[in-house]
């Protein structure tokens, strides 16, 4: 198989991925909220050569999933490696770590908007819009020799055209944030449970099993539950609640969490 994802990070406290064109070698890293200690670590853990990189796909301004790129772009410069950044104009103005990339000339920024078309690596990707509280967001379907793979973190719904986008698909990440009844004890404010349960806040475990039971294909092979909170969640409701949508719908599809201190592969 063509395609690999490395989750690298994934919750609260910084978001970063690797998807990997394994015939080549060459991949496209998919955030950054990971420092550079980690980031070089995980990926060298996972087996992936960081000077292979081709770009960088940004999802949102929003700090957990930006607030490394600088310094992680810095360490590749070093290294001989300068790949463009794809991200929203909004995104941009949006995002202090972004403007400083920019402002320093660490990578060139180019415009990411929801049907382009993007050959990288390899691979075509074809970012489509999310439902979130930021200017503008995006996940991704990511296409390569008859295979592909679907990227979907912070969104607070499903819209069709990401329904479309996520089917099909060979590998899966979808996020499965929150447990609401937790959600509504846990320490938070009333006013952030309000955004993480709304429309234009995060998945929770119950919306990430119907959708993935909508998803569900003969050739769905591996998902993994993505950006679980630590707070309003825990690692294992997500695996028995998308593990349950695989049991009762006897699929064979391997189950991952994404973690927030470990790799997880793909």
């Amino acid at each position: 198989m063509r395609l690999k994802l490395h989750v690298l990070a994934s919750g609260s406290k910084g978001n970063a991925a690797i998807v990997e064109n394994a015939a080549t070698g060459e991949g496209l890293l998919i955030d950054c909220g990971l420092c550079k200690r980690d980031f070089l670590a995980r990926a060298a853990e996972a087996g992936f050569d960081v000077r292979r990189l081709r770009g960088v796909l940004v999802t949102h301004a929003h700090s957990d999933h930006t607030k490394c790129l600088g310094v992680v772009l810095r360490s590749l410069a070093k290294e001989g490696v300068r790949v463009p950044l794809y991200a929203h104009p909004e995104t941009v103005r949006e995002s202090g770590p972004l403007q400083q990339v920019r402002d320093d000339g660490l990578a060139e920024l180019r415009p990411l908007a929801a049907g382009d078309v993007l050959g990288l690596a390899g691979m075509q990707v074809h970012p489509f819009a999310t439902s979130h509280d930021a200017a503008v967001s995006f996940g991704f379907r990511v296409e390569c020799e008859g295979e592909a793979l679907g990227y979907l973190t912070d969104s607070g719904c499903v819209s069709a055209a990401a329904h479309e986008a996520l089917s099909g698909v060979r590998l899966l990440a979808l996020e499965s944030n929150h447990c609401p009844s937790m959600l509504k004890t846990c320490g938070y404010p009333y006013y952030l449970q309000q955004r993480i349960a709304s429309d234009e806040g995060h998945l929770s475990n119950s919306q990430a099993a119907d959708e993935l039971a909508a998803l569900l294909h003969p050739g769905l092979e591996a998902v993994v539950a993505m950006h679980v909170s630590q707070e309003s969640n825990t690692y294992g409701i997500p695996r028995r609640t998308l593990g349950q949508v695989l049991a009762d719908a006897g699929h064979s599809a391997q189950l991952s969490v994404a973690l927030q201190q470990q790799l997880v592969s793909l």
